[in-house]
């Protein structure tokens, strides 16, 4: 059994949402917190902050992989400076590894088989769940 958790950053946080997975199946593991929040990048406490809660996050949790879902890099929709930021934070973790799923693909998984959301999954967890979702059928 793999523990995944799938990150989507928005703004100067990162929600989270862990899965379980195990010959296929998916169960949601619902844990606190539900997001790690960085107060001011530009302070290096608070960078150090941010980093410490998310690596006890994951073995607090035992984390075996985390997913992030992608962000436009430029452009209208592109993401802001901090989540770059949070990125390579969550990128250095140390702990376990990394991978990355892109908005579209989580879209294009979807809407050919739809995610099963959980009923107690937060609407602003969505993304995140169906990024681990995804890692899980892409492996």
């Amino acid at each position: 059994m793999a523990k995944i958790c799938g990150i989507e950053l928005k703004s100067s946080d990162a929600i989270l949402a862990v899965i379980e997975e195990s010959d296929g199946d998916v169960e949601f593991i619902n844990v606190e917190p539900r997001k790690i929040n960085i107060e001011n990048d530009e302070s290096c406490a608070d960078v150090q902050s941010f980093y410490d809660s998310f690596v006890n996050f994951l073995r607090t949790h035992h984390i075996d992989v985390v997913v992030v879902k992608k962000r436009a890099k430029k452009g209208k929709m592109a993401g802001g400076a901090v989540s770059f930021k949070l990125e390579a934070l969550i990128q250095l973790n140390g702990a376990v590894g990394v991978k990355f799923v892109s908005g579209q693909g989580i879209a294009a998984a979807n809407k050919r088989e739809p995610f099963d959301i959980p009923q107690d999954l937060n609407k602003y967890q969505e993304a995140a769940f169906m990024a681990a979702s995804l890692y899980t059928r892409q492996n």
